[in-house]
């Protein structure tokens, strides 16, 4: 990208902030402080659109952007200026009123609309100006609804003749779909206080039944939360559903797509436990059977589960299964249409949650084939193991019938799984499992609350602004300390900088600022030579509260502890206790009800309640049992883990 970017025409393109951490703004500070090195106080702009550059100039200034070589004598007398500047754009936007309105913002391009309004509402413009005078000129000069909502103050002074607006065209539901249910779009986009749920249910229907609707955003109306405030209804969200599907459906006849998904092999000479190939979009999976014949034990079974299909990390025993942001594309991010209330995922976990379900379907099947019953393992688990292993008495799990159908099965181990987590509930609060507490203990189970052995089990980051830019300079693709040139480039500085010797200065003028920043915070070292981590443990630990959000911090070493306490210290960091982390409560809160998210199967629910669709039969029966098993022991390998790290802490103390 050059420094100045320059149309057919040869003329500048306009400059534009679009903040601090944007990778656009480094590259336009030589254009910006030209600008402020030519600006007269005495000569000012009369044209609105230079005027509002002069603000986007400003801002560069307030923000610190200079070059390298400038003087701290060049840097006061920009300062200086930009603060004339301020003034000389309020007093233009002051002067706006009904008989000059449409002359002083006419022909402005669209990067400067939201800096148009920002402007004319600082000045007071809308006091000055009746609703059908600067309506009509923000229309001649190409300003649309959606930016007009976007600007509060124009829709408190517009309120009534912006409802009208709105309600002039149903494709004007998507602005009140944004407000709504659209996640990143809520805090930036107002409606008129006149507009009534009548009026949005009104523009919501009609926008389903449009020929123009985006599928997106008939997808955001389906899982909206029903609610009398938004005009959302049963009816609503169903016929939103119909009308998905058939939009669906619709897509797939005009266009081909591409082959995804993935498969699962058994060899019989194979040796290594497991191999994996990934042709495309496709993962295939190979597994020995001379291994699965071997490990036909209840622990290995339950093993094969954590270390073979990989449920788990090895380092922290995180659950892989949650849909974790890290592992969101950059498309994913931010180009993709997200209800605010929406269990986010991607392709990665897609293609996981795809892979996990058949590798436990397949092993179903397999232990079947060899007379074992996956069911009775977890029996075994709660019925024996807990008790010889750790003494922990009076665990029950009750396998479904043999020959029950899968929709008696699911919801058989639903319930099941609710017990085996209320007794580890009830074990952990009173040191034992009485049955008879157990009997008339009758609360939902709180995915989320259950308790752990250990106190203070997860690491997981503050809300801190220190912390928060730590990690997004270290590992996200898009923190603009990625790339230094055609050989040094990576997709977070984290890798840059472990896989590279990279001097300071090999880093950008722009660059080295955060680099400063993280060296002072001690993340990072100079050593003349190369810049590197200080520490070890410490990136090990930034890197897990990156990827999943957590780390166990009984599974750090000594040294690593010490990290995490002084992180802690600095207030990067808090430990807090529970059978689960966050991220893998939210998991089964997105499979099994509504507590958290609109968007998931709400399985547990449906199917307790009876109100699950039979429309597909045994098949769809059978897939929700193989989700239930597959929580269920992902629900056994974190119970395993807590068990065995207390035991290991008690031992520790002996």
């Amino acid at each position: 990208m050059a420094e100045e970017m320059v149309s057919q025409d040869s003329t500048p393109r306009r400059v534009r902030f679009y903040g601090v951490t944007d990778l656009a703004t480094p590259w336009q500070v030589g254009r910006a402080v030209e600008i402020v090195e030519r600006f007269d106080p005495e000569k000012p702009p009369t044209l609105a659109a230079d005027l509002i550059e002069l603000y986007n100039v400003q801002q560069f200034i307030e923000a610190g952007f200079f070059p390298s070589g400038y003087t701290e004598a060049q840097r006061a007398l920009a300062r200086e200026r930009a603060r004339v500047m301020r003034s000389v754009i309020a007093r233009f936007f002051a002067a706006i009123d009904n008989t000059n309105v449409q002359a002083f913002i006419a022909a402005i391009d669209y990067d400067y609309h939201a800096d148009l309004l920002e402007l004319l509402g600082r000045g007071r413009a809308f006091k000055r100006c009746d609703a059908e005078g600067m309506l009509s000129a923000l229309k001649a000069t190409g300003v649309d609804l959606g930016v007009m909502l976007a600007n509060k103050k124009i829709v408190q002074a517009y309120d009534t003749q912006l409802r009208d607006l709105l309600m002039s065209d149903v494709c004007n539901a998507e602005h009140v779909i944004r407000k709504n249910w659209h996640r990143g779009y809520g805090d930036e986009t107002y409606l008129p206080n006149s507009l009534t749920p009548g009026d949005a249910r009104e523009l919501l229907q009609g926008y389903v039944d449009s020929a123009d609707a985006n599928l997106n955003y008939i997808g955001l109306i389906e899982t909206a939360a029903v609610s009398s405030q938004t005009g959302i209804d049963a009816k609503l969200k169903l016929r939103a559903k119909r009308r998905k599907d058939q939009m669906t459906e619709e897509f797939f006849l005009r266009n081909a797509g591409f082959e995804s998904g993935c498969e699962v092999i058994l060899s019989e000479s194979q040796v290594e436990p497991v191999k994996v190939e990934i042709i495309g979009a496709v993962a295939s999976f190979t597994y020995s059977r001379v291994w699965l014949d071997q490990t036909l034990d209840n622990a290995s079974i339950l093993n094969n589960f954590q270390h073979l299909f990989e449920f788990a990390d090895r380092r922290h025993v995180l659950l892989t299964l949650p849909a974790y942001p890290a592992d969101l594309g950059v498309f994913e991010r931010f180009l993709t249409t997200t209800g605010r209330a929406d269990y986010h995922i991607g392709i990665a976990f897609r293609t996981l949650d795809a892979s996990s379900l058949l590798q436990t379907s397949f092993y179903y099947h397999y232990l079947a084939s060899k007379e074992v019953s996956l069911e009775a393992v977890i029996a075994w688990f709660f019925e024996e193991y807990l008790a010889a292993e750790f003494g922990a008495l009076n665990f029950s799990f009750t396998p479904s019938g043999s020959d029950s159908l899968y929709l008696q099965r699911a919801r058989h181990l639903f319930a099941e799984m609710e017990s085996v987590a209320m007794q580890f509930a009830l074990y952990v609060e009173n040191g034992e499992l009485d049955r008879d507490l157990l009997a008339i203990t009758s609360d939902p189970v709180r995915y989320k609350e259950l308790p752990s052995l250990l106190g203070g089990k997860y690491v997981y980051a503050t809300e801190g602004e220190e912390v928060s830019g730590i990690l997004y300079a270290l590992f996200s693709d898009q923190s603009g300390l990625t790339y230094i040139n055609d050989a040094l480039n990576a997709q977070s500085l984290a890798e840059l900088i472990t896989q590279n010797e990279v001097s300071y200065r090999d880093f950008l003028d722009y660059q080295k600022r955060s680099i400063d920043r993280l060296i002072a915070l001690g993340i990072l070292e100079d050593t003349g030579v190369r810049v590197q981590f200080t520490s070890r443990e410490q990136l090990s630990v930034l890197m897990s509260l990156f990827k999943t959000q957590a780390a166990s911090y009984y599974r750090l070493s000594n040294r690593g502890r010490v990290e995490v306490d002084s992180m802690g210290e600095k207030g990067w960091v808090a430990r807090r206790a529970s059978l689960l982390t966050a991220a893998e409560g939210s998991y089964y809160n997105y499979f099994l009800n509504k507590l958290e998210f609109h968007n998931g199967p709400e399985l547990r629910n449906k199917y307790l309640h009876g109100s699950q669709a039979n429309k597909d039969g045994e098949a769809a029966h059978f897939r929700t049992y193989i989700i239930a098993l597959r929580l269920l022991i992902a629900l056994v390998i974190k119970m395993n883990e807590d068990f065995r790290l207390a035991a290991e802490k008690d031992e520790s103390f002996d």
